[in-house]
């Protein structure tokens, strides 16, 4: 599969407004995006900006994803992918988070981690995380609120610049609680 990525383009305004309508999002805070909202993102500068920059994934000429990176300026920058429902469990994910952290490394000499999360029930992007060496840092119970009002974990991956350039996943040490977990109920 011939995989390639195109940074979005002011011109792009309707195509992504079309691609964040016509899908729902299950694993997003927002699953149903209707016009309004996807506009008003646009011009807030969600999808580009001084901080934020944002690329097609395209399999030819369709486009079947958008990578979205964040807090460019900082030394963790974040990121978020969508694939369109019909492109899912194809390893579009998995190609898109490699080329997504070659690019933040290399284009972004002062980062020094990428920083992703996802819902504990998204399996398929928490598989993918982990195939391409990010480390799992994080558990938030009950932090992710669906549409629905369900409350959802949140889990927090991230893959340090070491790690990246070493093909070696650090973890994080888990085990330094203090003994003394003071009161109980």
């Amino acid at each position: 599969m011939d995989i390639d990525f195109r940074r979005l383009l002011p011109s792009d305004t309707e195509p992504l407004v079309r691609f964040l309508t016509g899908e729902s999002w299950p694993f997003h805070s927002v699953g149903e995006v209707d016009g309004d909202t996807a506009r008003r993102w646009i011009a807030e500068g969600r999808f580009e900006s001084g901080e934020n920059r944002s690329f097609w994934i395209l399999i030819g000429a369709e486009p079947v994803g958008v990578v979205r990176l964040m807090d460019l300026a900082d030394g963790t920058p974040l990121f978020d992918l969508r694939l369109r429902a019909g492109h899912r469990g194809r390893g579009i994910g998995r190609e898109a988070v490699t080329w997504l952290t070659r690019y933040l490394f290399e284009e972004f000499p002062h980062a020094h981690r990428i920083e992703g999360t996802t819902r504990r029930d998204n399996h398929p992007m928490r598989r993918v995380f982990l195939r391409c060496g990010y480390a799992k840092e994080a558990h938030y119970r009950d932090a992710w609120p669906s549409q629905d009002g369900t409350l959802h974990d949140t889990v927090g991956y991230a893959i340090l610049r070491r790690d990246w350039l070493t093909g070696r996943v650090t973890l994080p040490q888990w085990n330094d609680e203090p003994v003394d977990r003071g009161p109980t109920r």
